[in-house]
């Protein structure tokens, strides 16, 4: 395991200089809208969090995590400027493959589509759309969550934003739930799933939903996803541990253990296992870690902008 202290720190200091955790511009990682007629004006912000964007570069940070975790080399994480050249510059610039990033960036493209295709009024601007901090807050570092928050709260009341909709169960519980407390900003915030109005008929497919554990545990959201299931004419075939009660697919621990995280995420990938029906997640680090692990699971978002 490495020093959790060393990689706040890391983390920290990437997201003070450009206000997400990898220490690039945020325009390297979110490309998703390019190419697409999005609307600049509306009723609320489609607000990514940058989440589903940086899954191909978190999965090839975290991968030489953790060939270098528990040997000699693992130190030298805590020697700031070493860790973010090779650790985060180099994953960003050479080792995202397009592939991986057209992939997730596609999801929030359904994810737009899905919006469009259920008439609801929303806008997109890029220059708007940031990292919430979250990870900052998960490891600890409460002072460092709130200055960013703050800003983040700042700009986008300046901007007249007061709705958000959200893709992501970790930018949800922040927006939702931290900025208030740690901002005293209030956003009215809804996931794109609570707003999505696609229905289909004659369908047999089975699938099993993997409960988030914001959107399970803390927000209670678990039934509108079934719903949105269910309208699609698909049977959920439910899994031991869910809802209130899912299990964690160890995303959390990832990056201050990668074997930790692979040992958690091995437990959960038994349970799912067990229904026998297709894996669905609506969390991009729940599915990066099950496809990770050889589930051949999908993203909520591809599954509902099939029938939009």
């Amino acid at each position: 395991m490495y020093d959790p202290k060393d990689i706040i720190e890391l983390i920290a200091r990437n997201v003070e200089k450009t206000r997400n955790p990898f220490g690039v511009s945020s325009a390297v990682i979110n490309t998703w809208w390019r190419g697409l007629p999005l609307r600049r004006e509306g009723d609320a912000l489609l607000f990514t969090g940058l989440m589903y964007q940086s899954i191909p570069f978190i999965e090839k940070t975290t991968s030489y995590l953790a060939r270098y975790e528990d040997t000699a080399w693992g130190r030298y994480v805590r020697y700031g400027k070493i860790a973010p050249r090779f650790l985060v510059s180099l994953g960003f610039k050479f080792l995202a493959c397009w592939e991986e990033r057209a992939k997730f960036n596609g999801m929030v493209r359904d994810i737009h589509k899905i919006l469009v295709k259920s008439n609801v009024d929303f806008f997109y601007r890029p220059e708007l759309d940031y990292y919430s901090g979250i990870l900052l807050y998960d490891l600890g570092d409460e002072e460092g969550f709130a200055r960013h928050a703050s800003f983040v709260a700042r700009t986008l009341r300046k901007s007249g934003v007061r709705r958000l909709i959200t893709v992501d169960p970790h930018t949800t519980y922040a927006m939702k739930v931290l900025y208030p407390k740690y901002t005293r900003e209030t956003f009215e915030v809804r996931t794109y799933f609570e707003l999505a109005k696609i229905k289909a008929s004659d369908n047999e497919k089975r699938v099993t939903l993997h409960d988030p554990c914001f959107y399970g545990r803390y927000l209670e959201l678990s039934d509108v996803p079934r719903q949105v299931v269910e309208n699609l004419g698909i049977q959920h075939v439910p899994v031991r541990n869910c809802g209130t009660f899912t299990s964690c697919c160890g995303g959390p621990a990832e990056s201050v253990s990668p074997k930790l995280n692979a040992e958690i995420l091995s437990r959960r990938v038994e349970e799912l296992k067990e229904t026998g029906a297709p894996v669905v997640a609506m969390c991009p680090i729940c599915l990066g870690n099950l496809l990770k692990a050889g589930v051949p699971a999908e993203d909520l978002s591809t599954l509902v902008a099939r029938y939009a």
